[in-house]
C-alpha cells in the first residue's frame, strides 16, 4: 500500500517590482499562477503554458524568464519584475511604453507585457541593435495582431532616443 503525502506549502520571500513580498506556495505551483493569485498581478498572461509564446515573460534578477515554466518556490530570495515595474510611480509610461503606444505596437495587448519585459532586458544589454537584432529578439514571442512592424518601429525609436540622450 502506498501513502500519498500532501505537498507542504513553502514560504517564498522575494522582491516584486521593488517591494519585499512573501506568500506560501506549493512546490509545483507555477510562478504565473502564484503572481496572479497571491499578488493580483493580472498583467501576467498565461497563453500557451509551454514557454513558446512569451506572453508570461517576467524578469527574474534582470533576466527574461517564462513564468509558466518557473515554479514559484524557485524565486525565493530573487528579484521579480513585471510590466508594472516599467512606468513611473505616478502611472506615467516609460519611453518604451510610450513608443509602443505611438507606433501602434500593440493591439489586443495580450502579448504586450511579456514583449515589453524581454525588450527591456534586450535594450539594457544591446545599446545599438540593428533592426535584424530586434526582429530576432521578437522571434521569441508570438503576436497574432500586429505583424510586429509597429513593435520594431517602437523599439528602434526608443534606441534612437536613448542614444541621442547619451551622446547629447
Amino acid at each position: 500500500m502506498s501513502v500519498v503525502v500532501a505537498a507542504e506549502r513553502q514560504l517564498v520571500k522575494f522582491r516584486l517590482n521593488g517591494k519585499e513580498v512573501s506568500a506560501y506556495a506549493e512546490p509545483r505551483l507555477l510562478l504565473t499562477d502564484f503572481l496572479r493569485k497571491e499578488f493580483g498581478s493580472s498583467e501576467i498572461h498565461a497563453a500557451c503554458e509551454h514557454g513558446v509564446c512569451g506572453a508570461c515573460t517576467v524578469l527574474v534578477d534582470g533576466m527574461p524568464a517564462r513564468s509558466c515554466l518557473t515554479f514559484a518556490v524557485q524565486i525565493d530570495g530573487h528579484l521579480v519584475d513585471t510590466v508594472q515595474s516599467l512606468g513611473g510611480a505616478d502611472g506615467d509610461l516609460n519611453d518604451l511604453q510610450r513608443n509602443f503606444r505611438k507606433r501602434h505596437g500593440l493591439q489586443c495587448g495580450y502579448c504586450t507585457p511579456g514583449i515589453l519585459m524581454s525588450t527591456t532586458a534586450f535594450l539594457r544589454d544591446n545599446l545599438a541593435p540593428s533592426e535584424a537584432d530586434v526582429r530576432d529578439m521578437l522571434s521569441g514571442h508570438i503576436c497574432r495582431c500586429t505583424g510586429y512592424v509597429g513593435m520594431v518601429q517602437a523599439i528602434m525609436d526608443t534606441v534612437r532616443e536613448r542614444n541621442a540622450k547619451t551622446f547629447a
